[in-house]
């Protein structure tokens, strides 16, 4: 990296240069000094305002979990999984498995707080001669797992418009070229806010939180108040095999319901240059929103499952989304269910709005490191601004092109948001392999301000287990003997994205992508 003035900053006695100091640089953008001396042993300019607190992060990272509200919103998913979600794992099996997850990949977010996160921790943990095409793989699954993430979030967020528009005017049907335009206006909303109103966006996240938790109640205690409730007995013993041949492999497939709530673990770590002590908050704050956001959605399923009612019925409303069906069999209101109808509209906005944050960060950060074409232009931030808007630009036009897509085939568009699942399962289960082959190895870990100790071992192998279940059996179909239509195509796509950049990298980006491990200096 070139250096155009170097700052020698103090801390715990150790001297330590900080690149590419721009004269006028604040506290406020630079971080504390713990945050100064993280970005010297990356070798990484800060770019980016650290306007983020540890209140502010953890609400970033609930909202664009969405975990209760997604949950809500893939009611079908869930009646589909309940049983084996409940009967085979027990509340604190399924907390402990999730929080190993976050542990792992916290204790890493640890050690090096930057914005590019996996495919950063797999260059640096990886062994030497693997780390340039792993930390690439993971870089590449990584950008296309959340850009596909953000597409799937704005064109659920117009999905809830045009229920609502239906809620009030059954007669409307809306049709998938509208849904795609309302998703673009979404995102253009979403850019507007990442942009104009970005030194307003902790404040922001304060008040969506808010609505977050009060939300929950409110559809908690409007469902088991009101609706009529279904028996112990059929919630938590009945279970469906959906033509599987045991029940068990039918539990093993039904573990595609809970995806949402663990992909997305990385959602905070991508804005680590924009948080203030990130080497102690984000860890921190990664596991609060991991338990958080599993709870809350474990709740909201079971209540789910007991006021369903009739799930033949609320699964042809007419609204396309089943839990408006169910809030109006409770209520018998449709002024009620607008309301709480509105409430997830907006929680599901703004996960959009961050969405866009952390797509563009990410996609930033691999750009800087040389990891993707154009990557100079990429990962320009204009000074005074402190925000990567050509990264945003690019995630733009792709969410634009992918819902594009939608309006042709609703099939094909599903086929590449399965993309956000495999792409980021892909690099959760690489990069927790890198740093528990060092950990095998005997070999010293960098310090950190949260280290997982000498449960480090049992914690990393259980996360790769669970999270290779996970890997495994997403790519399954819903059912045996599907048909095209029906069949799970997640395989082919990611199988079809990992050889064509594996094609490139062997012509082209293997000569400019060298990894972040080259930039560290772990002698700070």
């Amino acid at each position: 990296m070139g250096r155009t003035r170097k700052e020698s900053i103090y801390a715990q006695s150790d001297v330590y240069e900080l690149p590419d100091v721009t004269p006028g640089d604040t506290s406020e953008k630079l971080g504390d000094e713990w945050d100064r001396r993280g970005m010297a042993r990356i070798g990484k300019k800060q770019e980016l305002r650290r306007e983020f607190r540890f209140f502010s992060i953890t609400g970033y990272a609930m909202i664009l979990g969405c975990s209760w509200e997604f949950a809500l919103i893939n009611v079908l998913s869930a009646a589909y999984s309940l049983s084996a979600y409940v009967t085979k794992n027990t509340l604190n099996t399924r907390l402990r498995l999730v929080a190993n997850t976050s542990e792992a990949m916290a204790e890493m977010a640890s050690i090096a707080p930057t914005a590019g996160g996996q495919y950063h921790w797999t260059s640096e943990f990886a062994p030497r001669k693997y780390q340039k095409i792993l930390s690439f793989s993971v870089g590449i699954f990584c950008v296309l797992g959340w850009q596909t993430s953000l597409a799937a979030t704005c064109f659920a967020s117009a999905q809830q418009i045009t229920a609502l528009i239906n809620l009030g005017n059954p007669s409307y049907e809306p049709s998938q070229w509208q849904t795609a335009l309302l998703s673009w206006a979404i995102l253009f909303l979403a850019i507007f806010a990442n942009t104009v109103l970005f030194r307003k966006l902790p404040l922001m996240e304060g008040i969506v939180t808010f609505l977050h938790v009060l939300g929950f109640f409110a559809f908690v205690i409007v469902l088991w108040t009101m609706a009529p409730r279904g028996t112990a007995s059929s919630v938590f013993t009945e279970f469906e095999s959906n033509s599987w041949p045991t029940t068990g492999l039918a539990c093993l497939v039904g573990l595609n319901g809970p995806l949402p709530y663990l992909t997305g673990a990385d959602s905070s770590v991508h804005l680590a240059e924009e948080l203030k002590n990130s080497a102690w908050r984000l860890p921190r704050s990664m596991l609060l929103t991991a338990i958080t956001n599993y709870i809350t959605s474990f709740i909201i399923v079971v209540t789910l499952m007991f006021c369903l009612g009739d799930i033949e019925s609320v699964m042809e409303s007419s609204t396309g989304q089943p839990y408006i069906a169910v809030i109006l069999n409770a209520t018998n209101s449709v002024p009620a269910t607008k309301v709480l109808a509105v409430i997830i509209l907006i929680l599901v906005i703004s996960c959009s709005v961050n969405g866009v944050t952390t797509t563009s960060r990410q996609l930033w950060s691999f750009a800087r490191d040389g990891g993707l074409p154009y990557s100079s232009w990429l990962s320009q931030v204009r000074p005074g601004l402190d925000v990567p808007v050509n990264a945003m630009a690019v995630s733009m036009v792709f969410t634009i092109c992918l819902t594009s897509i939608a309006i042709g085939s609703q099939v094909a568009y599903g086929i590449f948001v399965s993309l956000n699942a495999s792409g980021l399962l892909t690099s959760y289960i690489i990069c927790i392999a890198c740093i528990l082959q060092k950990r095998l190895r005997g070999e010293t870990l960098p310090p950190s301000r949260f280290n997982l100790g000498k449960a480090g071992n049992a914690i990393n192998i259980i996360a790769l287990c669970f999270l290779m279940v996970f890997w495994v059996f997403q790519f399954f179909p819903a059912a045996p003997s599907p048909s095209p239509s029906e069949m799970n195509w997640s395989c082919v796509i990611w199988t079809s994205v990992l050889v064509f950049f594996m094609t490139y990298y062997a012509f082209r980006g293997r000569h400019n992508y060298v990894g972040p491990i080259a930039y560290v200096n772990n002698d700070i």
